[in-house]
C-alpha cells in the first residue's frame, strides 16, 4: 500500500508597510515651547519694570542724605535705617496714621453701604427714573476737584465740619459711591432673581433678604468696592489737604508734603515715608485679594 505524502508550503505572509508615525498635534489651548518661553519671558519683564519704582523707593530712603537721590550710586556703601527712626520718633507719623485710618475706614464701610444698596436697588427694583439715575451718578463725577472745592468748602463751613474727621469722610463719600454703585450693580445682576424670591417665601423682608442672602453672595463685589474705596481715600491729597487745618489731623498723604517745603527738599525722610505708607495699603490688598479677581471680573459678565 503506497502512500503519498502531500508538502505544504509555508504560509506566505504579506508584509505590510511600517505605519508612519502619527504627528503629534497639540491640544486645544495648548501653546507651544516657544510660546510659553515667550510669555514667559514677557510676564518676567513686565514684572520688573512694575517693582521696579518700588524697589527704587525703598533703595533711595535707605541713604542718609537728602541728596543722595542725585548720586544714587553712593547709597550701597551707607545704607542706614536711620530715616526711618527719625520719621516714626520725631514726626507726626503717628498721629498722620490715626487720621489716615480713621477716615478711609470710615470711608470705606460708610460708601460700600451706600453704594451696595444703591446697586441692589437699581439692580432688582423698577421704579422711575432708575436707569437715568444712574447716569446722573456717572455725571456727578465728571466735574474736576477745583470746581467743586469752593462749594464743598462753604458747605462743610456752614456745616461746622471744617477740620473734622466725618465732613472729609463725607467728601470723599461723593466721590467714591457713584462709581462702588455702577461697579456693585453690575454684580448683583449676576446674582439668580430666584434667590430673592426664595427669601420673600421664606417670609424675609426685603432688608432681609438684602443683609442675609445677597450681600454674602456679593463678598467678592463688595471686596472690590471696599478696595477701591480705601484706596481712594487714602492717597487723596487736595480734599484732605483743603478741609483738614490741624497739623495731628493731617492725613499721611498730606503729611507726606511736610518734607518738601520753597527752599528745602528732605526727600531721603520723604522715600522713608512713602515706603512706611505703604505698609496699610499693602496689609488691606491682602485682606481682600481673595476676592478681588473674582469680582473684577463677575461684574462685567451681565447688564
Amino acid at each position: 500500500m503506497s502512500t503519498t505524502t502531500v508538502e505544504t508550503s509555508a504560509p506566505v505572509t504579506e508584509q505590510t508597510p511600517a505605519a508612519a508615525p502619527r504627528k503629534k498635534t497639540r491640544r486645544r489651548g495648548e501653546t507651544s515651547l516657544a510660546g510659553a518661553l515667550a510669555s514667559h519671558g514677557v510676564l518676567t519683564v513686565a514684572s520688573l519694570i512694575a517693582l521696579f519704582p518700588i524697589g527704587w523707593l525703598v533703595y533711595l530712603s535707605l541713604g542718609p542724605d537728602k541728596d543722595d537721590y542725585l548720586h544714587p550710586g553712593g547709597i550701597w556703601g551707607k545704607m542706614t535705617f536711620d530715616n526711618y527712626t527719625f520719621v516714626l520718633e520725631h514726626t507726626q507719623f503717628f498721629d498722620w496714621l490715626k487720621s489716615s485710618l480713621i477716615v478711609t475706614l470710615g470711608t470705606t464701610l460708610i460708601g460700600v453701604l451706600i453704594a451696595a444698596t444703591t446697586g441692589y436697588a437699581v439692580s432688582r427694583m423698577r421704579f422711575p427714573g432708575y436707569k437715568k439715575f444712574m447716569w446722573v451718578l456717572l455725571v456727578t463725577q465728571m466735574f474736576p476737584v477745583a470746581v467743586l472745592m469752593v462749594p464743598m468748602y462753604q458747605i462743610l463751613s456752614d456745616l461746622k465740619l471744617i477740620d473734622n474727621y466725618f465732613g472729609l469722610v463725607l467728601v470723599y463719600c461723593t466721590t467714591v459711591i457713584p462709581y462702588s454703585a455702577w461697579l456693585l450693580k453690575g454684580y448683583f445682576d449676576t446674582i439668580p432673581f430666584e434667590i430673592d424670591e426664595a427669601g420673600r417665601v421664606d417670609g424675609l423682608t426685603p432688608f432681609g433678604t438684602f443683609f442675609r442672602l445677597i450681600l454674602p453672595l456679593a463678598k467678592p463685589g463688595l471686596a472690590v468696592a471696599a478696595f477701591y474705596n480705601f484706596l481712594t481715600a487714602f492717597s487723596e491729597v487736595a480734599f484732605a489737604s483743603t478741609f483738614m487745618l490741624s497739623d495731628d489731623k493731617y492725613t499721611l498723604a498730606v503729611g507726606l508734603q511736610s518734607f518738601v517745603s520753597e527752599h528745602d527738599a528732605q526727600r531721603n525722610l520723604m522715600a522713608a515715608t512713602a515706603v512706611l505708607i505703604a505698609i496699610p495699603a499693602a496689609a488691606f490688598f491682602y485682606l481682600v485679594q481673595k476676592n478681588l479677581v473674582t469680582g473684577l471680573t463677575a461684574g462685567g459678565t451681565k447688564g
